[in-house]
Formats: structure tokens, sequence, C-alpha cells
């Protein structure tokens, strides 16, 4: 049996995550035995299970093992699609942030604490999110301060004041820096006036004042031994979890996040469109990846015959609204911020801790509605590499095919010069045909518009 480590987890000296024959499991060390021992004896670990805010898992034979000396092996219920912090919206971020007060509070009431607060150990699952590392959790030592309060500050409060008060694409600063923004440079970026607001005072601008002031400490810093009451841990956790609960999103500025009601389609055309889109789908779509997805209309439809829909848009304002309604109406769709000409790729150490777009693919179904002259005309991008890219996306592709005299078109070469003689619809069939067998091809009544299935060679 083939078995591998999977990336990232050897910053986890007390269980390593791996794949062997393609099944995830996860080995744990002789040191983590007291922490889960109290953890499942607590009943937390069971509770949380039930309550589908930690990732479900089964206990295997420990000759699974990946590496000799493992005191257990589990085999945890795999995420589909595993996202990253600076592809969540920010009520994703938030929801995830909350997530993680709330069990470090829960924990604190059976004699348990978080040891750390990583953003990486919350995953999206049926449109909620949820604890992916068990053994997060470990015993509450009295009066100790919570060690993971300036790790929870760096992933979660810094990004996401940051993105309500300044700009909500400085999420995305996350992904350059993995181990959370750091504070003196969220101190610096956030406005003025939050210095003097009692809350983001203590926790971003203090708090990035102490770390600098102890930053050439040689001796253990004063901090990490400083006596903590129970009483002052759940204040701290309760001034967090209110001034998170007070963040708001932006309003969105100009964008595509009311595509669907101010540049869409008559409604007869749109209602064409959609018939035809869950036609080239099938009964069976598998996995789909929704790429420029908008608010999700495509991704809805499709979600009652697919495995998984992974919903992409570069419009914050778009996906914002999109996360919104699946809060409100789950299913198994999962909104996500993503710049398809720079999505997110190989990072971190080696390259190998946080798989790119395509290494977490490919996807069975990938749509691509209303984008190639988006990447085309407002990218520069040439036919060919849009065609070859969404081969190794997916093994069918359904893609629309908006004629240079589209109004949507018209719109992208307003400001510019129209310096796109191969934007032909001959070029586009060309530049596909290379790379897949053309299944179908369907206009869209009432526009110059036309749908394509094709089938990945």
């Amino acid at each position: 049996m083939t078995a591998h480590a999977v990336g990232g987890s050897f910053r986890d000296p007390k269980g390593s995550v791996f794949l062997r024959d393609g099944v995830l499991y996860r080995q744990l060390a002789p040191t983590a035995e007291a922490d889960w021992t109290l953890f499942a004896q607590s009943g937390l670990l069971t509770e949380l299970q039930d309550e589908q805010r930690l990732v479900h898992h089964d206990e295997v034979d420990s000759g699974l093992a990946l590496s000799p000396g493992a005191w257990k092996v589990i085999r945890p219920e795999p995420i589909p699609f595993v996202s990253y912090p600076w592809e969540w919206c920010f009520g994703q971020l938030k929801d995830a942030a909350l997530l993680t007060l709330e069990l470090e509070r829960r924990g604190l009431d059976r004699g348990l604490s978080l040891a750390d607060a990583s953003a990486f150990n919350i995953q999206f699952h049926h449109s909620r999110p949820v604890l992916i590392d068990s053994l997060s959790f470990t015993k509450y030592e009295a009066g100790s301060p919570w060690a993971a309060y300036r790790q929870f500050c760096q992933h979660f409060l810094a990004p996401l004041l940051l993105m309500s008060a300044v700009d909500v694409r400085l999420g995305w600063l996350s992904r350059d820096h993995l181990d959370g923004i750091p504070l003196d440079l969220a101190a610096r970026l956030l406005p003025r006036r939050t210095r003097w607001r009692p809350a983001t005072a203590l926790h971003i601008h203090l708090h990035a004042a102490s770390i600098r002031k102890h930053a050439t400490d040689r001796n253990r810093d004063e901090r990490l031994t400083r006596r903590v009451s129970r009483t002052g841990r759940l204040g701290l956790v309760d001034s967090l979890e209110t001034l998170v609960s007070r963040l708001e999103c932006p309003p969105p500025g100009a964008g595509w996040w009311d595509y669907e009601e101010t540049h869409g389609y008559a409604p007869e055309a749109r209602a064409a469109k959609e018939q035809l889109v869950v036609e080239l789908a099938g009964d069976a779509p598998g996995v789909v990846w929704d790429l420029g997805a908008n608010t999700g209309r495509f991704a809805e439809l499709l979600a009652p015959r697919a495995r998984h829909v992974v919903a992409m848009d570069l419009d914050h304002g778009a996906v914002e609204r999109h996360w919104r309604r699946r809060r409100e109406q789950p299913a198994d769709i999962l909104p996500l911020v993503m710049d398809l000409n720079n999505p997110t790729p190989s990072v971190g150490w080696a390259l190998a801790e946080r798989a790119s777009l395509p290494e977490r693919g490919p996807a069975d179904t990938v749509l691509a509605l209303a984008l190639v002259h988006h990447l085309a005309i407002g990218n520069n991008v040439p036919l060919a590499s849009i065609a070859e890219w969404l081969s190794r996306l997916g093994t069918r592709v359904i893609v629309e095919w908006v004629p240079k005299d589209d109004p949507q078109v018209r719109r992208l070469l307003v400001a510019r010069e129209d310096v796109f003689p191969g934007y032909q619809q001959t070029a586009f069939e060309a530049a596909f045909g290379a790379c897949f067998d053309q299944v179908r091809r369907a206009s869209i009544p009432g526009t110059g518009r036309i749908l394509y299935c094709f089938e990945r060679r």
C-alpha cells in the first residue's frame, strides 16, 4: 500500500495527516494520549460531532499508521473541497472566527482549551463552518493565559477589521502571511479611530505594541507565565466575541454583485439558458466547479444532482451575498472568492503546505458561463490558453460564447482600444477543439450567445 504525508501536517507534532491508497488518515502520537482521552471523556468530542461543529472520524487499526510508534490512527470524514481563509468572503471568515471562540468557551466549561486558533483548522461543510483538527483541545491549566490569543488575533481579528474598516480586498493579505496578518502591520493599516476604541485598542494596537516591546527579550515572555483566572479567560473570549459580532461587511462598491438583476438576460432568455445548462450537465454532474458563479444561481440549479459544488467568483459582494443565502438555505455548495486570472497557487514550505486550485481538482463538470470574454478581453488571455487551463480543471466543461457585438463585451471595450481581432467564434472553436471534443452546441434564444459542452480528451 502506498502512503504519503499531507503537506502542512508536519507542523503538528501530535498528529500527522496522511493519505494511504487515496484514503485520508491521521496518526496520533503518544504525546496526544492524555489530551485526547480528556477530550473524549469530557463528552465534548461526541457533542461537537453530533452538532456538526467537529468533523466526524472513525478509529481504525493502528497498523495503518504512516510511521512506527503511533498511539492511535483515525480516519476523518473527508471535506469535499479544502479552502483557505483568503478565499473566504467576510461572512465566512466571521463565522469561522465565532466558531473558534465558541469552541474555546465550551472547552473551558469542560476543563479544556484550544491550544491553537489557526484559521486553517476550520473548513466549510454543508454550508457550515466545522473544526477539522480534533487535536486542538488540550487540558486547561488553572491560571494560564490563552496561548492561542495572538494567533486568533492574527488569523481572524486582524483580517476581519481590515476588511470591515478599510477594504474587503485586504483579506487577500492572508495568502502572503500564512501565520496570520502581523499585528503591527494591521495596526498601521487600520484607521486612526480604531486606536481610541477600547476593544480594537486592546486587541490590536496595544497587543502589537506589547509584541514589539518583548521582541528582543532573551527570557521567556512574562505574558506566558502571568496568572489569569478562568473568569479572566472567559472575559477575554467575551470581549473578542462582542467585537467580532459587531463587525459588518462593507457595502459592495463597483463590481458584479448585482449582475443578475442589472446586467442579466431577459426573463425568457434567462429561463432558456438555465434549462440548457441543466440539460448539458446531465443527471450526474459529479463534482461541479462554477467559475465566475456570481451569486450562485447556476450552482443552485446543479446542486441537487451534484456530489458537491464549488462556486467561485472574484467579486466579494457577490460571494458575500451568496454565502448569506447559503446560511439561510443550506446546500452542498461552497461559495469562494477566487481571482481566476490569478488563482490560489501552491504556497507555504517547499510550496507544498497549501495546494493550488488545480491541485484540488479536477472537477467532473466545470461551468464557465459568461466568463471567456472577461478573461480574453478584460485580461488579454489568449483563447488557446483559456481552453488549456479549463482542460486542467475538469473533464466536462460547459462554456458560454459571448460574441463581440454583445452589450457586455461592448461594455468591456468602452474604455480601451479593440485590439482583439482574433476574438471570433471560429477561433474559439478551434482553440477548444485542440483540447476537447465538442459534445453539443446550443444557441440561447433571444441572444447571440451560444452554450458549448466539451469533453476533455
